[in-house]
């Protein structure tokens, strides 16, 4: 399981430390793709392996089916870590991100999640404003 935040920087060449607590559970090695919300999404292989039947469940007939799976599957790459616990970013998956330099990583349960630092800032200055009422329009009691 996935939790935490930590504020990390890209260097110049798209490298980014990988917290050492996530390094640990992903085993060396992960998938990164697009996310919702304009942010990345980090999947250790099982998890990924068990996204990918989800996807690949989908119905090919239905054209939402087929844009959904295209969008998460065009940008997913198979990542390593190096000897100081970085991952490379794709230039595409950085502009989806609007990734340049500070960065915030997030773990949410199963996944990790990669945002460009002032969006990150917004958007959980946004939710925690609306936390309560989003909590109860799902009905999960605190």
């Amino acid at each position: 399981m996935f939790i935490g935040e930590f504020h990390h920087s890209i260097d110049a060449k798209g490298r980014l430390i990988m917290p050492a607590k996530f390094r640990e559970q992903l085993n060396e090695c992960c998938v990164i793709t697009r996310g919702i919300d304009q942010c990345l999404f980090i999947y250790p292989i099982e998890e990924w392996k068990i996204l990918l039947e989800k996807v690949n469940g989908l119905p090919v007939n239905r054209k939402d089916a087929r844009q959904f799976s295209r969008f998460f599957l065009s940008g997913a790459c198979e990542c390593e870590f190096d000897k100081q616990g970085r991952i490379n970013l794709s230039t595409p998956l950085m502009n989806y991100a609007g990734l340049s330099k500070d960065c915030v990583i997030i773990g949410v349960s199963n996944r990790i999640e990669i945002w460009e630092k002032e969006k990150w800032t917004q958007y959980f200055d946004f939710s925690v404003d609306s936390i309560l009422d989003i909590a109860e329009n799902i009905g999960f009691d605190l």
